[in-house]
């Protein structure tokens, strides 16, 4: 054994001389170069393509490095590894957005997760055709009268009619004389006619004619033992002609059964003719109250009669009384309305007394009927503040109310297509003018100011009898009492209503007939079209746009289109309608503008946004000429709720989801780190490794960037050891050994035969 020498002036120097110390492990060091990736069948199945290492997360939560790509999703949907080890990325928010603040499981939520996209955007196609007729005439439709039945009508349960005889003046004696200085005509004949006049003033005519001619000389008439008609009457009225006149005249009034002289110095009241008039025919009666200051006249009695009379005159008695409570008009008088001979279906007035008289009637059909003071059925009308449950209808005579407090459901038509029914619930406090309000609202129709930057038209006015110069859309109650609807300008907007129905509190379904009916028709032409959209939940919204044309010019056609969403529902009330605009088009049918063409649909009661805003695109809408205008939603880009059915995952590491709905989601982020020196990974086992002291630390990033490989989605990296290549240098270091081994036997065998030649 010898240390060695080093180099001199005469010498180069010896190597030492020593005894070799074995054998011993260098290094082990791992080979992380890549190996083959080969297609698997599992899509959660991953391969690097390139540097780097999955993450994944140990018993503690701390990560661990490893290139073993073979992923399963867990019962929590958790991507993890053959050892139960969950992947780690970067995980989304509830808007899908990518969380990058740190590193959680990735989750893939397979048949789990939901997903609903709010609508946007609606892509309109057609054609909105610059013939046809411009849309300046709105539908207008009118309820029957309306009355108020918190005013009573009167009750004739007590009143009789009867026919009034006519009292029998036949014994009534009258004689001339010349004494008195009278100033009667002698020679001359005066006739006498006689009524009778009760506590109340109604006055009867009695049956004959008193006619007396004065002698020669006589200038006085002496009538003895005035008529009393059986003591019926308080007052005798005396009528008288004129010498050898015909027509009668008021004289005087005398008690019954009284004498009387006529001298005739007393003269005949021109002012009083004798009313003659009796009835023929069969009469029927109506009573009202009525009101001397001017209060509305109340509703009329049930019918009274049939009364037949011939030569007669007809008496009512016990007629009806007022009853006086709050909200009341003071009613002072009682009207009495009687049919023609003719005509029994039309009343007119022909009388008015005081409350508590009776009343004779004896009045002649052509006096009656030129009056033209005719029978309102109707009664008081109904007024924005009348209560709903004192609503009523008028039908022949008969009254029905049309509210009961319940819930009340409105079915209209706009433009022929049907509305979706609307409810409004009828309190003992709701009044009319609520509920025209809330059809007004329910039927979508815009006011004039639902466009301030480009008001709305009003409609002509064809109405007869009507003189408003033009109607603005929206409804009112008239001053007879009517509901009027005037639509929004054009076919397509005009409102109709089919039959509604009350369901009261107490279980009744009852069908309110307002008699509706169209007074002004509809003109213009229009498009109409109904599609789905759906709010930030994925609940589906029903919208329907209907464009009328409302202007045509030498350069331009302009349309507007109104937007109504029975689904609208805002703070309180309700209110279909949700957004109107104009469309215009040049010369060449291009579409050139639209203005305010985004709607919002409020959603106060669901947690939704709200609103939800959508924009109409016209710009893919023609405006060329075409027989009719047309309009069709042909996409949006919204969508209901779906569910997860499948994902990929993409080279960069981004998980992205398919759902059914068709709508696809980001759902997290696979990252990749990378060592500086990754043979100074720590190995854990299980192809798993962890940091070490000469590793280096991670450089965590997606894959792709800052020289990490890439994935490969649903694939697998194969070992990366060469099996032939390991085969053959394990039988050369075999025999390489047994090679080494030889030349210590041999070394030995010559030592024993040096040994031996001693011997």
């Amino acid at each position: 054994m010898g240390l060695g020498s080093g180099p001199s002036a005469t010498n180069g120097g010896t190597n030492p001389r020593q005894v070799g110390l074995g054998t011993k492990v260098a290094d082990i060091t791992p080979d992380f170069t890549q190996g083959t990736i080969e297609i698997s069948g599992s899509p959660s199945d991953l391969a690097i393509q390139g540097d780097g290492f999955f993450m994944v997360a140990d018993e503690t939560g701390s990560p661990l490095f490893t290139r073993n790509g073979i992923f399963n999703i867990n019962s929590q949907n958790e991507v993890v590894n053959t050892n139960g080890q969950r992947l780690l990325g970067f995980g989304i928010d509830e808007f899908f957005q990518i969380q990058a603040s740190e590193l959680v499981p990735v989750t893939i939520p397979l048949g789990s997760a939901a997903v609903a996209k709010a609508t946007e955007n609606v892509a309109l196609e057609g054609t909105l055709t610059p013939t046809g007729d411009v849309a300046d005439t709105s539908e207008v439709v009118e309820s029957d009268v309306l009355g108020d039945s918190s005013i009573p009508r009167p009750d004739t349960a007590l009143t009789g009619s009867t026919i009034a005889p006519i009292p029998d003046t036949s014994g009534t004696v009258g004689a001339g004389s010349a004494t008195g200085g009278g100033t009667l005509l002698a020679g001359q004949t005066y006739q006498y006619r006689f009524t009778f006049l009760d506590d109340f003033g109604t006055e009867t005519l009695g049956s004959s004619i008193l006619s007396t001619t004065l002698g020669a000389g006589d200038n006085t008439v002496a009538i003895t033992d005035l008529p009393d008609a059986g003591g019926e009457y308080s007052t005798v009225r005396i009528y008288r002609t004129d010498a050898g006149g015909s027509d009668f005249f008021h004289l005087a009034d005398r008690t019954p059964s009284a004498n009387f002289t006529d001298d005739g110095t007393t003269p005949t009241n021109p002012g009083l003719p004798l009313g003659e008039d009796s009835l023929s025919g069969t009469y029927s009666y109506y009573v009202t109250f009525a009101d001397s200051s001017g209060a509305p006249e109340s509703r009329p009695s049930k019918l009274l009669g049939s009364v037949t009379v011939s030569g007669g005159r007809i008496h009512l008695q016990n007629l009806p009384t007022p009853t006086a409570a709050p909200g009341i008009p003071p009613y002072d008088q009682v009207r009495i309305y009687r049919n023609l001979t003719n005509d029994s279906n039309s009343f007119y007035q022909v009388g008015t007394v005081a409350v508590g008289e009776d009343f004779t009637d004896s009045i002649q059909d052509d006096v009656l009927f030129a009056a033209q003071e005719a029978l309102d059925f109707g009664g008081p009308k109904a007024q924005g503040d009348t209560l709903l449950v004192n609503v009523l209808r008028e039908d022949e005579g008969e009254y029905s109310s049309l509210f009961e407090e319940g819930t009340f459901t409105l079915r209209s038509r706009k433009g022929a297509r049907s509305l979706e029914e609307q409810d409004f619930v009828v309190t003992d406090t709701s009044t009319l003018q609520e509920f025209v309000d809330f059809i007004e609202d329910a039927s979508g129709i815009q006011s004039v100011l639902s466009d301030p930057q480009n008001p709305l038209n009003s409609s002509v006015n064809n109405i007869q009898g009507d003189t408003a110069p033009a109607l603005n859309p929206g409804t009112s109650i008239t001053s007879d009492g009517k509901i009027r609807i005037v639509s929004n300008t054009g076919v397509g907007n005009a409102v109709t209503f089919t039959t509604s129905q009350l369901a009261s509190d107490d279980g009744e379904i009852i069908a309110p007939n307002f008699g509706f009916g169209s007074v002004q028709e509809a003109e213009g032409a229009s498009a109409v079209t109904d599609f789905v959209v759906y709010d930030s939940l994925g609940i589906g919204l029903n919208v329907r746009v209907t464009a009328v044309l409302e202007d045509r010019s030498a350069n331009l056609t302009t349309y507007r289109w109104y937007a109504d969403s029975p689904d609208n529902d805002p703070t309180s009330g309700i209110d279909i309608s949700v957004g109107t605009g104009l469309v215009t088009f040049d010369g060449e049918g291009k579409f050139v503008s639209s203005t305010n063409s985004q709607f919002g649909i409020d959603r106060r009661s669901v947690p939704s946004t709200s609103p939800l805003e959508v924009n109409l695109d016209f710009s893919q809408v023609s405006g060329l000429a075409a027989d009719d205008a047309s309009l069709n939603a042909s996409r949006q880009d919204g969508s209901p709720p779906g569910k997860l059915t499948s994902f990929v995952i993409s080279e960069n590491g981004l998980i992205s989801g398919s759902f059914t709905n068709g709508v696809s989601q980001t759902l997290g982020q696979i990252r990749l780190a990378r060592f500086a020196n990754p043979l100074g990974l720590e190995q854990r086992g299980s192809n798993n490794y962890a940091a070490g002291t000469n590793s280096g630390l991670p450089v965590v990033s997606n894959p792709g960037v800052d020289g990490l490989g890439t994935l490969v989605s649903g694939a697998l990296e194969l070992s990366n050891t060469d099996v032939g290549k390991n085969l053959i240098e394990l039988v050369l270091a075999t025999t390489q050994y047994r090679g080494n081994t030889r030349v210590i036997t041999t070394a030995q065998q010559l030592l024993d035969e040096l040994l031996n030649l001693r011997r």
